[in-house]
Formats: structure tokens, sequence, C-alpha cells
């Protein structure tokens, strides 16, 4: 079915970076002063400086501060979490070297070096484009969006294998949704030992939740009318005993 997916586009590096960051909760921050864990307390500017909103009493406030400007006084590592249960659920991290300023009573995190680690391997992102990048639109969306799809509309997720190839589901023993963004669905092929992940392309980018509703509608329809992929049918056959 491969042939019914002609929009191969995926989200740039500079653009997932952004919407790791606008998605996250958490933030790991290393600095001269330790190792601390915030949860929640981060906002990200237009242009892309991190707001961090910290206790006065934090020692990452003083070593943030006391360190020579321009120079990378800290890491924030952000962690990209999948919405749904499943086996390595962390997607991507993403690391970000630079040096705080105190703006309006909370620190600013400006980035010199922006680093994006995924399965693929870890790409090098540039300030520039980083700093112009927008996140998904569907990024603060995805969490409801994917969790929904996995608890609500199992049989829907069955559906859609129908749409990946007969090789990719050999072994499978269960099949989640592990990504969406405005460019399509990835899906998590669990296997008894190790997993694979399918992509599975919209026709054209989904930029807001009627477009991305259309987007899977489609998907669901095509899915509909394939044959459904022999390794799936024998997969599901012996787990029926």
């Amino acid at each position: 079915m491969a042939d019914r997916h002609t929009w191969t586009a995926a989200p740039a590096a500079a653009e997932r970076a952004r919407s790791v960051l606008a998605a996250a909760w958490s933030c790991a921050v290393t600095a001269e002063g330790g190792r601390e864990e915030f949860v929640g307390a981060h906002t990200v500017a237009e242009d892309g400086r991190v707001l961090l909103h910290v206790p006065e009493d934090s020692a990452l406030v003083t070593a943030a501060i006391c360190a020579p400007r321009g120079e990378p006084s800290a890491v924030l590592e952000f962690a990209d979490v999948a919405p749904v249960a499943m086996r390595n659920r962390i997607r991507s991290r993403l690391w970000m070297a630079g040096w705080f300023a105190s703006e309006d009573g909370q620190l600013a995190f400006r980035p010199t070096r922006v680093v994006l680690r995924q399965p693929s391997g870890a790409v090098v992102v540039d300030l520039d484009e980083y700093a112009a990048a927008m996140p998904d639109p569907l990024a603060t969306a995805e969490f409801q969006l994917l969790t929904h799809l996995a608890e609500a509309h199992p049989d829907a997720v069955e559906r859609l294998t129908r749409l990946v190839d007969s090789d990719s589901l050999q072994g499978a023993v269960r099949v989640q949704p592990l990504a969406v963004d405005r460019h399509g669905l990835t899906l998590r092929i669990e296997r008894a030992r190790g997993n694979g992940d399918v992509r599975l392309t919209f026709h054209k980018p989904a930029d807001d939740m009627a477009q991305l509703t259309e987007r899977m509608h489609i998907l669901l329809a095509q899915a509909g009318a394939a044959r459904r992929p022999r390794a799936l049918q024998r997969q599901r056959t012996d787990g029926d005993g």
C-alpha cells in the first residue's frame, strides 16, 4: 500500500527539537552546582530561549549567575516519552548546552549547542534553524490523541496494520500508536524479542485537529480496503489458541 502514501516528509530536526520542548513536562539541569530535576517549571520563548522558574534558594541560581557570560554554564536535558505504555518509551532525548541569565525573576537559558538524539542517531541542530522553527502543531495534543486511540479504538490500530508490509509484522505480539505529527502516524511493532517502528504518512500535512481527523479517516479507509497481512493473521490465530 506504499503507493497510496505519496507525502513522505517528516519533521525536520529543528522542528522536532522545538516539539520536544513544547511537550516535555520535566527538565534536568546540570550545572556547576550539581544536577537538579524540575517538573512543570519551564516555558519556551518564541526565539527558543528556555525560561525556567526555580526556587530562589536553588543552587542553580547561584551557579548560573556566577558563570562567566558567554561560556556554557549548564546543560539541559529533556526526554521525549511516548504517551502510550510500551517497552522503550523514550522516543528521543534533547540536550542543550548554553548559559543562563536572570530575567524578570526567572532564569532564561540561551542555547549555544542543541543535540537531538533519536533511534537513528544524534543530530546537531543548527542554532538559526532552531530559533526560527515552530513546534509541530499537534505536539501538545499528542498525549491525549494517542492515549485515546490506544484505549478507546484498539480496533482502529489493528486495522491500520493492514497498511504495514507483512514482513514488518512477522513475530508481532502487540502494535501500539507510538507518535503522531502533522506528517503522519508512527506505530510501534512489539515482538517477543525487540521491536520496530513503522510510519504511515499522510497524503499531505495536517495543521490542526480537523485536518488530522480527516487524514486519519483516509488512512482507515485505505486500511479497510486492504487485505490483512498474512503475518498478522497467523499471530492472531496462534494467540487465540
